[in-house]
Order: structure tokens, then sequence, then C-alpha cells
């Protein structure tokens, strides 16, 4: 019952801090850069937990809601400064510099925690083992935490920041004012909905892989559903877009050479 309490308790304080991050950056897409070095603190809490021969407890998600606060203010620190320097220079200084000026601050928040809770780490006592995994918990996920909201978090900026270019440009040219790129581009979009509709949409409502999809790898559907219609949808549009690129390939060289 506790657990369930505690699933639904996370889900919430989840929620809660994607809608406050959300009307802080003002941007539906940042926050998730913010809360994706959630799941990397996780790893550093299993591992604890594995090396201190610990097993998952109640105490262990009391300190994860803990820890992801704490987490998630190193991102927003780091974040905050990168956006600073992005307004008068290029987005990859902005992301060097920042982690570089933030490497302190996120040092120092995460040690003063993670210092000061080592000590019960190694309490025999019978009142602290209690406490045990909640400190494993902050102690390790901190700890991991820490390196890689230095180390991913840049990334996944550079990474958001090229994949909006891309989807501008794919805008740009189904809103542009050439005719034939803005069919074509309408027509591959209209394309890889319908196969969505196919793999995904269809194997979320009958709970597994349709079998009327001509030609099917079958290790497919030895995968549990969800996961093969992915796989699947995302082989079907990696294919659209390649034929449609040596499409475009093609009448482009025809176009040139009948000039």
């Amino acid at each position: 019952q506790f657990l369930n309490d505690a699933r639904t308790g996370l889900i919430l304080c989840l929620t809660g801090i994607y809608l406050v991050l959300t009307w802080i950056f003002s941007s539906w897409t940042r926050p998730i850069v913010v809360m994706s070095i959630i799941p990397f603190g996780l790893v550093g809490t299993i591992y604890g937990h594995y090396v201190w021969d610990v097993p998952l407890s109640m105490f262990s998600v009391v300190g994860l809601l803990g820890m992801t606060g704490i987490i998630i203010n190193d991102s927003i620190v780091l974040i905050t400064s990168i956006d600073e320097y992005a307004k008068d220079r290029g987005l990859i200084p902005s992301v060097i510099d920042g982690a570089a000026d933030r490497l302190r601050p996120v040092m120092l928040t995460t040690l003063t925690t993670v210092l000061g809770l080592s000590p019960l780490l190694y309490e025999r006592s019978s009142q602290a083992q209690f406490l045990k995994p909640t400190v494993i918990t902050l102690v390790y996920g901190l700890g991991f935490g820490m390196v890689l909201v230095l180390l991913v978090v840049p990334a996944l900026i550079a990474v958001q920041h090229d994949v909006k270019r891309h989807f501008g440009s794919l805008w740009r040219g189904i809103s542009g004012r050439a005719l034939g790129l803005r069919r074509a581009l309408q027509g591959l979009t209209a394309l890889i909905m319908v196969w969505f509709g196919l793999t995904m949409a269809v194997t979320f409502q009958g709970k597994k892989l349709p079998a009327f999809i001509p030609d099917t790898p079958q290790f497919l559907y030895s995968l549990p559903p969800m996961l093969g219609a992915l796989l699947l949808f995302l082989l079907g549009t990696i294919s659209l877009i390649t034929v449609a690129f040596f499409a475009s390939y093609l009448r482009g060289n025809r176009r040139r050479s009948s000039v």
C-alpha cells in the first residue's frame, strides 16, 4: 500500500515540478532537459544499494523524493547560466562556459549533502539501520547525479538545439512557398502518421503486434507488443525517409541534367 501511495506521490511530484519549470522557462521542452537527469540519479541509487547489500524499501523511496528535488536544482542552476550566456554568444560556447562556471556551485551543493550524510552509512546502531536506505539513496544518487549533471545536461541542451533547428527547417519546408517541396513533405508526414496508426495505435488498442503488415521481422513478435510496435514504427519511418531522400536526390539530378 505504501509503495502504491509513494508511486502516486512521485508522479504528482514530477508533474508539479514539470509544470513549475514550464512556467519558469516559458517552454514545454526545456523542463524535459532539466528532469532528464533524474533517471541517472536512480542508477546511482541502485548501485549504492547493491554495494551495501541493502534491499530497496519505502525509505529508499523517501530518499528518492528528496534526491529528485536536489538534483533538479543543480540542473536549473546550470541551465539558467547557459541561457544567460547564450544571449550574447553562440550556444556551444555558452554550454562550455556555463558548465565551467557552475562546476563549483553544483559541486559544493552536492558535497555538503553527501559528506554530511556519509557518516550515517557507517553507523551500526539499530536506530540508524532504518535510515540507511534513505542515506544510500541520497549519497549515491547525488554523487552520480553531480557528475552527470555537468556532462549530460549540457549535451542534452545541444541535442535539443539541433532537433529544434531541424524541426524548424521541416516546418518552413511544409509551410514554404516551394509548392513541390511542400507537397512532398506533407505527403511524407501523412505517410508517417498513417504508419504510426498501423503500428503503435493498433498495437495499443489490440495489446498485440498486428499481423496484417507483410514482411514483418519475426523477432519482433517475441518482444513485448509495444516495444515490437515501436521498433517496427522506427524501421518503417527510416525506410520512408530514406526512399524520400533518394527520390528527391534523383529528381534533382534529373532536373540539373535537363538544364
